[in-house]
């Protein structure tokens, strides 16, 4: 199965070819480019580098947030286009999650963590599942909340006498709460900040159980509203 996995949620975005669980290409990085050329560019370049071209794909996975709601709108609407023109399938899949699946294999208790700006963080608690593809199963629901306010939330999420393990490509977003917060004993990782190979894989995944979803009911969570829905004022 031929997927092409896309990232739009924020400045390191990348765009992923793979067959089946095996990466082909990437290309990703950090960049203040608007994604309404930056994304296309890329898709240009990867697709170069594996020799394929876009109607050969059999699958489509993107990240669906949380994340900007101008690259995470760039990105979906994009893939919508592409799955309606060629009849193809799409997998929608989480950032968080292709955070969370970065784990260690030991690890059965993860909170995934990205910054979202303005002192707040996008945030989710997951465990691992006994499944060779390690997906991941979310417990209670995906937040943005203040770094302090979501160790707090994370501790009332899990079950007593655990602590998870945090995971984060953006990890100074939350550091220095932990180190006050109770729960300053966990452990944290960075993980890669290259998230379309595995929204790849998740994707992958989900097309073997069948959870997929077409061009019509494809949607983003953007977990928060965006500052215009916050800031208008109705009559």
């Amino acid at each position: 199965m031929l997927i092409l996995a896309v990232d739009t949620s924020g400045r390191h975005g990348s765009v992923a070819v793979l067959r089946d669980q095996k990466v082909l290409a990437t290309v990703g990085g950090v960049s203040d480019q608007p994604y309404a050329s930056r994304l296309f560019m890329d898709l240009d370049t990867v697709l170069g580098k594996a020799q394929i071209t876009l109607e050969q794909f059999d699958l489509f996975a993107v990240a669906t947030g949380p994340g900007s709601f101008t690259g995470l709108r760039v990105g979906l609407t994009a893939v919508k286009g592409w799955a309606e023109v060629f009849g193809r399938r799409i997998a929608p899949i989480s950032v968080l999650e292709a955070v969370a699946v970065q784990a260690p294999a030991r690890s059965t208790l993860v909170a995934p963590l990205m910054d979202a700006r303005g002192g707040q963080v996008f945030g989710a608690v997951f465990r691992s599942r006994e499944t060779a593809d390690g997906q991941m199963q979310l417990l209670g629901e995906e937040v943005v909340l203040a770094a302090d306010e979501f160790l707090e939330w994370v501790a009332r999420q899990t079950p007593q006498g655990q602590v998870p393990l945090f995971l984060s490509p953006t990890m100074e977003a939350i550091r220095p709460a932990l180190a006050s917060s109770r729960l300053a004993g966990a452990q944290i990782e960075e993980v890669s900040s290259t998230l379309a190979p595995f929204i790849g894989r998740l994707g992958y995944a989900r097309a073997l159980q069948g959870r997929l979803v077409d061009s019509l009911n494809l949607d983003a969570n953007y977990v928060r509203r965006s500052d215009a829905e916050v800031n208008w004022r109705g009559p």
